[in-house]
């Protein structure tokens, strides 16, 4: 199975915090899930922690590469860039990435590389990982929280996106 191609300064392990998740779900494919995860208009619909979505130079509702957006999640006002935008083709995953980061003094500085990968695997299924990595104080403060919020709040992103991708697919039938 493929991997997230981190940048070496977000490398898991060596930052403040890291959240894996992943799910392998039948009956969809690549294609269903994509259009979905890059129209950033639809996420409040299946993710309850993204809001006040907005583009710097208002080419959104989609990603692209080198797109600039502000949304707000865990309660922070989070500036965004794409770094990597990869649409899925016939054996190749779908990738896209972004750098995010909330401006603050050393206390309220956070740096991230938020990375998603979608790949279609034999048997009419489909692979989707959300990997996050964090530097700053608030970071360490999110990876001391138990349950760790990151993990539970990307992981409903992921379900969200599941059930949304799927009730499309199936509306299009």
């Amino acid at each position: 199975m493929n991997a997230i191609i981190w940048p070496e300064h977000y490398l898991p392990g060596t930052t403040d915090n890291y959240v894996s998740n992943e799910v392998v779900i039948p009956g969809l494919q690549a294609v269903n899930v994509w259009p979905h995860l890059i129209n950033t208009s639809v996420w409040p619909v299946y993710y309850s922690n993204a809001s006040e979505i907005r583009f710097r130079d208002a080419t959104g509702p989609d990603l692209n590469l080198g797109s600039r957006f502000r949304f707000t999640t865990f309660g922070f006002p989070v500036e965004a860039e794409v770094t990597e935008y990869v649409p899925p083709e016939k054996d190749k995953p779908a990738r896209i990435a972004w750098h995010g980061w909330v401006e603050g003094d050393a206390d309220g500085r956070l740096d991230v590389h938020h990375a998603w990968l979608i790949e279609d695997l034999p048997g009419n299924r489909v692979r989707i990982l959300t990997q996050e990595s964090q530097i700053g104080a608030p970071a360490r403060e999110l990876a001391r929280t138990k349950p760790n919020p990151m993990l539970n709040a990307h992981q409903e992103w992921l379900d969200g996106l599941v059930a949304y991708s799927a009730k499309k697919t199936a509306g299009r039938s």
